[in-house]
């Protein structure tokens, strides 16, 4: 049966807060720093309110509600899914052992590491993008802008609470320098490299909501699987909201291409810069360029800690219970293939368990092939013979074997004179970020859209596109 959300609590929640004096009064005092923080760091323009989705349930038949609410005032809280009462860890050393409802003390450390990392992701992107109201090209596309903020608000809130709940004093730090690290900050940036990236204009936008928020719902679906069951459950839910911080992208690229096919059958030409769109080969470059700092968020090839994690329970695999292996990994070997200095490519066998982060990102990597798929299918419908590609994994790395080496989208070991002659064609220049952030003018007026993109296909909560989704001052 579903939990309902306490909301006549200051904060909403599903996890009998008000039994547990001690972390109400902890929570209720970061709660300030935190709007200290939304108010500082939050989006930009002023609204008097957003039609916006409110979790206020769990369970699977129905858990939210629309309605026009002032983003400040949006009930963030801690919702976490269904306890499942006889759920046994699924992988490593302790399978088959009851989940952890404590934190063991051998693997204190690792977890809370674990939920820090996830925990400053979350308020990173909404740095990232707290100017983009400004240029909103609809009313539509500026709602979406603000759900995916206040969820990413409320994603914050579920990792403090795991740390205020389970971690202590410690704990408390970390959630309180959750709040003092800020994206792109050059004394105190965030963790990932990716959410230290600016979002500059919304193909950056849609880019990052495919691709880097899609790499968001693996890393949550490994610790969904853990054996500390409160981190689990906490997953679970965040799952939810993050579907549709993809579809944002999805259907975000979607009509960004739409739009330049439109042009190019219009003018029958592919360079319809000049009418107000934006090429093909740009797309292409955005397209390479969120796609290869996504993967970095995997992290190097190999990894004991990943290892140890899995060994230990704490991060298991994407969709570990469908596996039909062993689930411990100890005995088996996989092939990694390796850029080699003689400009060839090469495989080393190495052992299963070390590779657990070239399995997430193989995954990753066949998802993001789906919506290439939908691009391409948008342009073959236009008539049009260009197509977009995801390059080599081993493009444009910053981490793991591949970052020593310059490689084209193609998957071809360069010399660094080449490469250097060649990245302007495979990578954003200066020009091409300037060229798209002359479109971003904003249009707020009700049903109307800008020139570079396509109206969705469908609105929000069966609304029409022309619905006011924001009420502006």
């Amino acid at each position: 049966m579903a939990s309902p959300i306490n909301y006549d609590e200051k904060i909403p929640n599903n996890v009998d807060l008000s039994s547990d004096r001690r972390l109400q009064r902890a929570l209720e005092g970061w709660q300030p720093k935190f709007m200290n923080w939304w108010s500082e760091m939050g989006p930009t323009l002023e609204t008097h309110d957003v039609y916006l989705r409110t979790a206020v349930s769990v369970g699977r038949a129905g858990w939210a509600h629309f309605d026009h609410v002032k983003l400040d005032e949006y009930r963030w809280g801690i919702f976490l899914a269904e306890r499942e009462q006889a759920r046994t860890i699924g992988f490593g050393e302790h399978r088959g052992e009851p989940v952890w409802q404590q934190v063991p003390g051998e693997y204190r450390a690792d977890l809370q590491r674990l939920i820090v990392i996830q925990g400053d992701t979350e308020p990173a992107s909404v740095e990232q993008q707290r100017l983009l109201g400004l240029t909103a090209p609809s009313l539509y596309d500026l709602r979406n802008l603000f759900q995916v903020n206040v969820e990413e608000g409320r994603h914050l809130w579920a990792m403090v609470y795991l740390l205020h709940a389970y971690f202590g004093r410690e704990g408390r730090e970390q959630a309180e320098d959750l709040l003092l690290r800020n994206s792109g900050s050059p004394d105190s940036p965030r963790i990932l490299g990716a959410f230290n990236e600016e979002t500059a204009d919304w193909l950056a936008f849609y880019m990052f909501t495919y691709f880097t928020d899609r790499d968001g719902k693996y890393q949550l679906g490994t610790l969904k699987e853990s054996a500390f069951d409160p981190l689990s459950r906490t997953c679970e839910f965040m799952l939810k909201e993050e579907a549709h911080h993809m579809f944002v992208g999805t259907t975000g690229v979607d009509r960004v291409v739409a739009r330049t096919a439109e042009l190019i059958r219009e003018h029958d030409t592919f360079d319809i810069a000049p009418h107000g769109g934006i090429p093909l080969e740009i797309i292409q470059k955005y397209i390479n360029f969120h796609y290869t700092v996504s993967l970095d968020l995997f992290g190097s090839e190999t990894s004991t800690n990943a290892a140890n994690y899995y060994t230990a329970g704490l991060k298991g695999r994407w969709q570990e219970g469908r596996r039909k292996d062993d689930h411990k990994l100890t005995d088996t070997g996989s092939m990694l293939e390796t850029p080699r200095a003689d400009g060839t490519w090469g495989g080393d066998e190495l052992s299963t368990i070390l590779m657990l982060n070239v399995d997430l990102r193989n995954e990753y990597i066949a998802d993001c092939e789906h919506g290439v798929t939908r691009w391409n299918r948008i342009l073959a419908e236009a008539g049009i013979d260009r197509r977009l590609k995801l390059p080599h994994p081993g493009f444009n790395r910053g981490v793991g074997v591949n970052s020593a080496f310059h490689i084209s989208p193609d998957g071809e070991i360069l010399d660094e004179a080449t490469w250097t002659r060649a990245r302007d064609k495979w990578l954003p220049t200066g020009q091409d970020l300037a060229f798209v952030q002359s479109l971003m003018r904003p249009v707020h007026e009700r049903g109307k859209i800008a020139s570079w993109v396509a109206p969705p296909t469908n609105g929000i909560n069966g609304k029409p596109f022309e619905y006011e989704y924001v009420h502006l001052p």
